[in-house]
């Protein structure tokens, strides 16, 4: 039978009086009859699909694979292993299907047919490198399995020993931009004999991130075709609407074969949706996510559960450790030192400390961020808790997915105020049977792609035949950094990347571009994080300790002076911020108050993309310059979110260039009020909305468009900026525009203008579900509205989306 690899015994059982399952069903049977618990349905189990291992597999690794215990593979895994040799291919099954070995078994066998092939393996985070490393260690086959890892924390000492002798170098991808492909011609006998590459998790290269992976994937590619190799490339993914079209905007190759349908066994869930009780039902408070969580999580440690519990920052992993702790160290002090945070920001030994014990199954829960979502193999599990939506419902799904590793297993999801969560609650329903959402990037990014450029052009000279990998209007983008003093342009002369011969002065192309400073180092200037290379740096005013980095774009709003910032669970009081050598002095903070800025937010429209009508209203596309001036910053109690004092600041105006959609509503186009108009009728004849309540209609629609529109982009609402107002001095009327929040845009308005009848109706459902009166946290209330929340008028955008819609 087929087994999934890594998987370690267990440790035995406490004696708790009571099954696991026993102590879910009475919390669940608690949440039934108080309304927490919102929706309880089942995912039934679904048998293993079997397919024969194939005959042509090398004798060693068909060996390899009976001593793993592995006779048969799943009908994915056989169907993946076929796809290899055909072409790209990227596989998107289920959370332990065994994706993993879709790659290693074509890769393994490469590998002992030829002696000199090489393959690189690229992973979003350390300890899954470490994990797959594990996984290819387990094969047996040290003569013709090398693997290494080269990352951050691999030494220095040691790097020359692994750019000679591994044969599978796993890495991850701001180590491949940093220290691979600038240096690539230590790295030669590697891109000479380059056959495979493999991204695993490819869809967490999305947003900014995945543009600059993109562009960092077609820089491998333009490096391996001066080697004299093409390799194959064979991704992994979770579960997401695109997965092909992704696969395609990351590597730049056509013709990817999809391998969806999982063989995989998988074990029945129990799911639910939990929501914390309402504490104020007129302002739509709830009992923290955070304390919920850590009751359910202590009742099932000490019923004897395996449990992962994720929450979305690193303070929320520390707080709901701590709570936990505390709770069970009433009943069985052992048993809370079972309990362990994981998140990142831990040394390279602590990480595999903490990962080792999960895989041992010593501990019996672990807290955490993302950073386990993915498919690290971390043990067999009972129970998977997720504290507050963690994004989109890929990764929710993916999380869950977890649950259920030794048998039924119970998959939670507790509901946090914010809009998102509550829309989900109002329809579980809806929510449990909705698709997955697309992946979005842009590799062609402005900023972005012209900083990734000239780390090309540093790697070797770019000209004509770049055209196949970088794409048909490299040049004019090359232009663009000749105009900027970075590139020139030269005949080309000998130089390639892979230092090839000269050739004849016939074959040359007639023109190159080169770097203007041949000595200078733009990868080490590039984050991959960022869309922006400038960025701010964030000082701890006592140690002189660097803390970390802030995008110039963002600094002003989230390190002005007297702004509360939050570094790996610590937080920290801005003493200064000094524009003039960028840098953010902070000193370590512990008042109860969190800080929100207030901003004057103009838009400019700059080129008009795409227009149609939609329900009603004219919707356009286009690039948009945005002015931002933070012109205050509010102070609020951490207990209950209450203002305690209104602080001015004295901060120049920024400016960045993006892609926005905007809509214009106006009673001419049928089906809406009569705007700006006391009381008039609409075009339906119904009553208007009144003029002193347009703009708080227009801000409130604006808002619950942004809170919903994570649900058709995988992207978070602090990826998205919004500016409504009732007269635009472009549009001679009231708009509303929502752009992407980061310099060049990445994808997000593009889907928002393309699907946006989907948008206004979530937009619709968030506001009409909400049972607060005139607006909260759940449903227009935004936690990063630069406008402090004024104004806002719910019902203004209940109506005006409801006659829309109509």
């Amino acid at each position: 039978m087929a087994t999934q690899q890594g998987s370690a015994p267990s440790s035995p059982e406490p004696s708790t009086g009571g099954s696991p399952r026993e102590s879910w069903q009475q919390i669940l049977a608690e949440g039934r009859e108080d309304g927490r618990l919102v929706a309880e349905p089942r995912s039934p189990q679904a048998e293993a699909k079997h397919q024969a291992t194939p005959e042509y597999l090398h004798k060693e690794l068909r060996a390899a694979l009976a001593r793993l215990g592995i006779d048969q593979l799943y009908s994915h895994q056989a169907q993946a292993l076929e796809a290899a040799w055909q072409g790209p291919t990227i596989v998107t099954t289920g959370t332990a299907s065994g994706k993993s070995m879709c790659f290693n078994l074509p890769t393994i066998e490469v590998l002992c047919r030829d002696a000199r092939a090489r393959a690189l393996y690229l992973y979003p985070t350390k300890a899954l490198a470490q994990d797959q490393a594990r996984a290819l260690n387990a094969f047996g086959m040290p003569a013709r399995i090398r693997p290494a890892i080269y990352d951050g924390d691999t030494p220095r000492e040691a790097r020359g020993e692994i750019r000679r002798k591994a044969n599978v170098v796993l890495t991850n991808p701001d180590m491949l931009h940093v220290g691979i492909l600038p240096h690539h011609q230590k790295w030669a006998d590697l891109f000479a004999n380059l056959a495979v590459v493999v991204i695993d998790e490819a869809h967490v290269y999305r947003g900014v991130f995945g543009s600059h992976v993109a562009n960092v994937l077609r820089r491998l590619r333009r490096i391996a075709a001066a080697y004299g190799t093409n390799p194959r490339f064979l991704l992994t993914s979770a579960t997401i609407a695109n997965p092909v079209e992704l696969a395609q905007r990351l590597t730049g190759l056509d013709d990817f074969a999809l391998i969806d349908r999982d063989g995989a066994p998988t074990p029945a869930r129990q799911i639910a949706m939990w929501n914390p009780p309402l504490i104020d039902e007129r302002q739509g408070s709830r009992l923290p996510a955070a304390a919920e969580g850590a009751e359910m999580l202590g009742k099932l440690v000490l019923s004897g559960a395996r449990t992962i519990c994720f929450v979305r920052s690193r303070r929320g992993v520390e707080l709901l450790t701590k709570i936990t702790r505390e709770r069970l160290k009433a009943k069985d002090p052992e048993l809370a030192q079972l309990v362990a945070p994981y998140r990142a920001g831990y040394t390279a030994q602590q990480r595999r400390e903490l990962e080792a014990r999960l895989l041992s199954g010593e501990l019996r829960a672990v807290i955490t961020t993302d950073a386990l979502e993915l498919g690290i193999d971390i043990g067999k599990l009972d129970a998977a808790i997720v504290v507050t939506f963690p994004g989109t419902v890929a990764s929710l799904k993916q999380m869950w997915g977890r649950a259920g590793r030794r048998g039924e297993g119970l998959a939670v999801y507790i509901a946090g105020e914010d809009a998102l969560d509550q829309f989900f609650c109002a329809h579980p329903d809806d929510f449990l049977e909705r698709p997955v959402e697309a992946a979005i990037l842009d590799h062609e990014n402005l900023q972005i792609h012209l900083s990734h450029l000239l780390c090309a052009a540093h790697e070797g000279p770019l000209d004509a035949s770049d055209a196949e990998i970088l794409g048909p209007r490299w040049e004019a983008y090359a232009e663009v950094l000749v105009g900027s003093g970075t590139l020139r342009r030269r005949q080309a002369r000998a130089a390639s990347p892979g230092g090839a011969a000269e050739p004849s002065a016939a074959a040359l192309p007639p023109v190159s571009y080169v770097p203007r400073r041949p000595g200078s180092y733009p990868a080490g200037e590039v984050s991959l994080r960022s869309a922006s290379a400038e960025r701010f740096a964030i000082v701890e005013v006592d140690s002189g300790e660097l803390l970390g980095t802030a995008e110039a774009a963002r600094a002003h709003s989230t390190v002005h002076q007297g702004a509360i910032y939050l570094h790996l669970g610590s937080a920290y009081e801005v003493q200064e911020l000094d524009l003039q050598r960028r840098q953010a002095l902070v000193r370590a903070f512990a008042g109860d108050w969190y800080t929100q800025p207030k901003v004057e937010t103009d838009t400019t429209i700059e080129r008009l993309l795409d227009r149609r009508t939609a329900l009603g209203v004219t919707v356009s596309f286009g690039d948009v310059s945005v002015s931002e001036t933070v012109i205050a910053y509010q102070r609020k109690r951490i207990s209950d979110h209450s203002q305690i004092d209104l602080v001015a600041l004295d901060l120049p105006e920024t400016t960045f260039s993006t892609q926005a959609l905007w809509f214009e509503p106006r009673p001419a186009l049928g089906g809406l009020p009569a705007l700006g108009d006391p009381g008039a009728p609409g075009a339906t004849g119904e009553p208007g909305i009144p003029l002193e309540a347009l703009l708080g209609a227009l801000h409130a629609t604006e808002h619950a468009q942004i809170a919903v529109l994570p649900l058709i982009a995988m992207c978070d609402r602090w990826d998205i900026g919004g500016l409504s107002t009732n007269l635009h001095p472009q549009t001679n009327g009231p708009v509303i525009f929502i752009y992407d929040g980061h310099p060049g845009g990445v994808g997000i308005a593009r889907t928002a203008f393309s699907r946006f009848e989907e948008l206004c109706r979530d937009a619709h459902r968030l506001i009409a579900g909400c049972k607060c009166g005139k607006g909260c946290p759940s449903c227009v209330q935004s936690p990063k509205c630069g406008n402090l929340n004024e104004p806002l008028s719910k019902a203004g955008a209940r109506m005006l989306l409801e006659r829309m819609i109509a």
